[in-house]
């Protein structure tokens, strides 16, 4: 798409390519009228407060009696319905913010912006920058040339002091740079006007343009040279697998070697419980003397008699003799001997003959 350029005098100059994207969509409503409203609610500071009844200075007496008065019923000093009460359902301090999605935003402004275009309110100028020194006289007249009569939001691509002291006397016209342009002042305005660098910042903060290429490979993720590595020679990449291979990968790697190489560092760095399976085979001679060897004292008596010898020693071992008796069992077998005190009496209670008390 081409937008024709005009002077300060209303002049065209030329025609300069634009970004279909930002200036040549189908607006999308909704979201135009979505991101106006969350721009409108997020402006409000949420300070306004109401006191209730249980807040307002005043007695909680009862006024008069409920009943037999001849007059309406009423309640306290504080209520609702007299003057100086306290308010029902009064605003109280909150946050009226509302979250907007990125590419809803961004959808909107290109809505706005290819909507004015379509409506015939969107000017572009070269420059603004004719002003050395802020006058007011000058920004009327390019207004004017512009055939703006009504409402107007001058865009500049720098924030430019002399252009905004000299526009803010005008009524209804407003100036900003290009990177703080929003929905709600291109729609509160009628017309938009835009400097040639203006265009260019707008198309490069919501257009499509892409990287190049280069500047791509150079912010690479660490992930992609990995990958890049892949595709380097064989002989090259398996050198650096063995300079880089972690240690799991050795002993993969020590598989490839020849057997004799393989036993014998297996034999180095075998743990105790290899060193018994790698005893097993070994011949029968050598394992029963290693047993002989490292057998326990216990075991090697039971080898230096035969069998028929142990068995008959067994035999002719005297059995242990029994456990004497105890003390208090032999206490009671002995005979008690006689006592020479005199026995006591015994005191029997005569019998009461049957019948009588």
């Amino acid at each position: 798409m081409k937008l024709a350029v005009h002077n300060a005098e209303g002049k065209q100059v030329r025609q300069i390519t634009v970004d279909d994207a930002v200036f040549g969509i189908t607006p999308n409503l909704a979201v135009l009228h979505q991101a106006f409203v969350a721009q409108r609610a997020n402006q409000r500071r949420g300070t306004a407060s109401t006191k209730t009844r249980g807040e307002v200075q005043g007695s909680t007496r009862k006024l008069r009696r409920q009943k037999y008065s001849g007059s309406a019923r009423q309640g306290g000093a504080r209520s609702p319905t007299r003057v100086g009460g306290g308010v029902i359902f009064g605003p109280r301090p909150r946050s009226y913010s509302q979250a907007l999605p990125k590419k809803m935003r961004r959808l909107a402004i290109r809505s706005a912006l290819s909507g004015k275009l379509a409506d015939g309110q969107l000017h572009v100028i070269d420059k603004l920058g004719g002003l050395t020194q802020p006058k007011t006289k000058a920004v009327v007249s390019i207004l004017h040339n512009a055939g703006i009569e009504r409402s107007a939001l001058i865009v500049t691509g720098e924030p430019d002091r002399s252009v905004l002291i000299s526009a803010r006397n005008l009524p209804k016209t407003k100036v900003l740079p290009a990177p703080y342009l929003n929905v709600v002042d291109m729609l509160n305005h009628r017309d938009l006007l835009l400097t040639e660098d203006a265009v260019r910042r707008v198309e490069g903060l919501w257009g499509t343009a892409k990287a190049a290429p280069e500047a791509a490979v150079v912010e690479e993720k660490p992930r992609r040279r990995r990958a890049a590595v892949a595709e380097e020679p064989t002989a090259e990449v398996a050198e650096a697998a063995v300079v880089e291979e972690k240690p799991r990968r050795r002993r993969v790697a020590a598989a490839a070697k020849p057997i004799a190489e393989v036993s014998e560092a297996a034999v180095v760095e075998e743990k105790p419980r290899r060193r018994r399976a790698a005893a097993a085979a070994k011949p029968a001679a050598e394992v029963a003397e290693a047993a002989v060897v490292e057998e326990k004292p216990r075991r090697r008596r039971a080898a230096e008699k035969p069998p028929a010898e142990a068995k008959a020693s067994a035999e002719e071992a005297p059995k242990p003799a029994r456990r004497a008796a105890r003390p208090r069992a032999a206490a009671k077998e002995a005979p008690a001997e006689p006592s020479t005190e005199e026995p006591r009496p015994v005191r029997r209670r005569p019998r009461t003959p049957k019948g009588e008390a």
